[in-house]
């Protein structure tokens, strides 16, 4: 039971970062563009987008973790190492390779955050934080 509400935790806090990431990235655009938007409409914004992306991003997050935890904790357990490790490796790639197959499979990039290399590491950075929330909680380590 322990795992199964670490990987609902882990996908939540993916989501929100991953999010907040792409809110703040098209704030900066914003900002690069001569406007400078005000705190409460950034914080508006990030709000939005939280409950906007609930019916499209987090399904596809939810399921690339899915793949991912499981996968970190088996390999972990044939190759040894650092669980920690694994599980940071594990949502760091999973993020980014859901906007790859996305890519590849769709013929665009699904989310604006991800169309550079800075945002497609940023993203995977949101997956990273989910692996350590799922090792922190999945684990009881703290």
């Amino acid at each position: 039971m322990r795992a199964v509400m670490a990987y609902f935790l882990s996908v939540v806090v993916a989501y929100l970062v991953a999010s907040l990431i792409s809110t703040l990235e098209v704030m900066l655009t914003l900002i690069g563009f001569g406007l400078t938007p005000a705190l409460a409409d950034v914080l508006a914004s990030i709000g939005r987008d939280w409950l906007g992306m609930v019916g499209s991003y987090l399904p596809l997050i939810a399921l690339a973790l899915l793949i991912a935890m499981p996968v970190a904790a088996r390999l972990c357990h044939w190759l040894g190492g650092a669980p920690l490790i694994w599980y940071l490796s594990a949502g760091f790639v999973a993020l980014i390779a859901l906007h790859i197959i996305m890519e590849a499979t769709l013929g665009l990039v699904g989310f604006a955050a991800a169309r550079s290399m800075l945002g497609l590491l940023l993203q995977g950075f949101a997956g990273a934080v989910a692996g350590w929330s799922f090792y922190l909680t999945g684990t009881g380590r703290s």
